[in-house]
């Protein structure tokens, strides 16, 4: 019989990524995901099209603890992926509340259906570098202090102890990734990584003439999604669960960000990118950078693709979804 894995967050970026990695390891893989994502398939689930009739998808909500306990009692799997989240910190900071009721009891509700009706299930939770917040110790590791300057990043927090919590009174296998930001082609547009890399498709076809960001001095460690998942995997397989900080172990700024971006376009930063306070946070967080020796000893795990590697994948992929969709605009102008 085939391992069975739970993903939350299956339609997301890491969710995609982890179920393609699943899958060619021969998992049974289920998704939970809201039922407006199975009414509207070719939008929502857009991330899931090369693998969507290989896996199985179940309608819940993190908010509802009844329909998570369902889920987990039919499933009934072996590993639990916790992914899902409202990830986007900016947001965070317009509604405290609805960042809080879906990270926290979401974490809570699905942990507690878990010891319930499946306690040998091994499960991991998708902690962040935002954690950390503005921590006094660089680069932060699994021992650094969490200073959290989010409602993200206190949700977080809550989720990593909670899980801890589960595995220390429970006996239940809880491990938690404590992921530095990770980017890809399938980033969604919200975050700044896929704002650049779209809006150098966007000028490069006339689209739009600049490009509005907020702190451009902040610091981040920037890695592959798709080689962060192959951790969360190996963080199961592991004999005895445990923490670990998951990162390159170098920082770029997001100006760097911009300027490698830009080039792979044959242009100029400076030329379009506006600096606009209105995207600054109300709390910034200047530098994060992870050491991730302790993953690379434990587990056997290092990134792979580098800063400008990941950055020319994600600028070539949305000049090319670019130029499709001005192909299709000219056609369908064509023929009216």
């Amino acid at each position: 019989m085939p391992r069975r894995a739970l993903i939350t967050g299956i339609t997301g970026q890491d969710g995609s990524y982890l179920a393609e990695l699943l899958l060619s390891k021969g998992y049974e893989v289920f998704g939970i995901v809201r039922r407006v994502a199975l009414e509207d398939a070719a939008h929502r689930l857009a991330r899931l099209e090369a693998v969507i009739h290989r896996i199985h998808l179940r309608a819940a909500s993190l908010e509802s603890f009844a329909s998570l306990f369902t889920a987990v009692a039919e499933i009934a799997p072996d590993e639990c992926y916790h992914l899902a989240a409202q990830s986007f910190v900016s947001h965070s900071f317009d509604d405290e509340f609805s960042t809080f009721d879906v990270n926290i009891k979401g974490t809570h509700f699905l942990l507690s259906a878990l010891k319930q009706v499946a306690p040998k299930c091994r499960f991991y939770f998708a902690g962040s570098s935002e954690m950390f917040g503005k921590a006094q110790e660089v680069p932060q590791a699994e021992q650094t202090r969490f200073r959290p300057s989010s409602a993200y990043g206190i949700s977080k927090v809550c989720g990593f102890e909670l899980t801890r919590n589960y595995r220390e009174a429970y006996a239940m296998f809880g491990a938690n990734g404590i992921l530095f930001n990770h980017e890809s082609p399938r980033r969604g547009f919200e975050f700044v990584t896929r704002k650049i890399t779209s809006g150098v498709a966007r000028i490069v076809n006339g689209q739009a003439k600049e490009l509005r960001l907020g702190n451009l001095d902040a610091k981040r460690d920037w890695g592959h999604a798709r080689e962060y998942v192959e951790a969360m995997w190996l963080m199961l397989q592991s004999p005895d669960p445990d923490d670990y900080v998951i990162a390159t172990g170098e920082t770029h700024s997001v100006r760097e960000f911009c300027e490698a971006a830009f080039a792979e376009a044959n242009l100029d930063y400076r030329e379009y990118v506006v600096v606009d306070q209105r995207f600054y946070r109300p709390t910034e967080v200047d530098l994060l950078l992870g050491d991730a020796s302790k993953a690379r000893k434990a587990l056997g795990w290092e990134p792979r693709t580098t800063f400008r590697e990941l950055i020319r994948e994600m600028v070539q992929e949305d000049l090319r979804s670019q130029q499709g969709l001005r192909m299709q605009t000219s056609l369908a102008a064509m023929r009216s």
